[in-house]
């Protein structure tokens, strides 16, 4: 039986409490003060209602709980629990900022910016918990799942579209406008759901001298090594490859000293969107 862990499932609720919070800000205070067209459920219901003829908050009450289904169904009953109180809080939360409007005036492309931007924090600590503040945010959720891709570029390309949809009704000031917005929410999502981790890169060297690259890599980066056992795909000829993962700002260092020992080490090099641990943690200093 799984343990009950208190202090995290307190964080998961302080985190599901201040990004639905921050998104209902951004939505009483930027989105629909400003008329920005920005992704989401509201954002389809909108145009839909155009186009069908249907009521809009029709249209809004059958895609959420269709989503909302299809979340609970390939996501599981965490996800469930937390998006239903994600269901309840943000329009919570917008009743009672509508009952105490914020007004700020500025420009519209700020506002857009702005908007996106805490809109996009806000969907970042909920999605930290593992759960969706719920409409446009299930799709995402449930690509990434079973792709591994991106969640913050998943839901960029979703809001594209959901943005692109209201071309026809709004025109393409509003729309760009729209993808404004989109852009900053995404870039806000990514950095809060990296947040505790520091940017680095996934290193595999083919060398034949494998010690002497282990020793410089832990020597001279302060870096771990793991040698993974290979085999040539033509020579059928058993190797070690070392497996290391640098801080960004390393790499060129790497590559000098690599090119030092072995001029024709082979080097594949990715991108880690997320490490965490010894190294690579606020726990230690790098």
């Amino acid at each position: 039986m799984k343990k009950f862990d208190l202090k995290k499932n307190l964080i998961d609720i302080i985190y599901v409490l201040l990004g639905n919070l921050f998104l209902a800000l951004a939505v009483h205070t930027f989105i629909l003060p400003y008329e920005i067209l920005s992704g989401g459920v509201a954002g389809i219901a909108v145009s839909l209602a155009k186009i069908t003829g249907f009521r809009s908050d029709l249209i809004i009450s059958v895609l959420i709980w269709v989503l909302f289904a299809f979340g609970a169904y390939f996501l599981g009953r965490k996800f469930a629990v937390h998006t239903v109180a994600s269901s309840v809080l943000y329009p919570l939360f917008l009743n009672i900022l509508n009952t105490h409007p914020v007004q700020v005036s500025i420009d519209p492309i700020l506002a857009s910016l702005y908007g996106g931007l805490v809109a996009g924090f806000g969907v970042g600590l909920v999605f930290r918990t593992g759960a969706s503040t719920g409409g446009m945010d299930v799709p995402p959720l449930i690509i990434h799942k079973f792709t591994n891709i991106d969640l913050s570029k998943l839901v960029f390309i979703v809001d594209l579209l959901t943005v692109a949809l209201g071309v026809f009704v709004y025109g393409i000031e509003a729309v760009l406008m729209g993808f404004i917005s989109v852009y900053a929410s995404s870039f806000a999502i990514k950095q809060v759901l990296v947040f505790g981790g520091q940017e680095a890169r996934s290193v595999m060297i083919i060398t034949d001298r494998v010690d002497e690259v282990v020793e410089m890599i832990d020597k001279k980066l302060e870096r771990g090594a793991t040698l993974l056992s290979a085999q040539g795909g033509y020579t059928r000829q058993n190797r070690s490859v070392i497996l290391s993962v640098i801080n960004m700002t390393q790499y060129p260092e790497l590559i000098d000293e690599l090119h030092k020992i072995d001029p024709h080490a082979f080097v594949i090099a990715t991108e880690a969107t997320e490490v965490k641990g010894n190294g690579f943690s606020f726990d230690y200093k790098v």
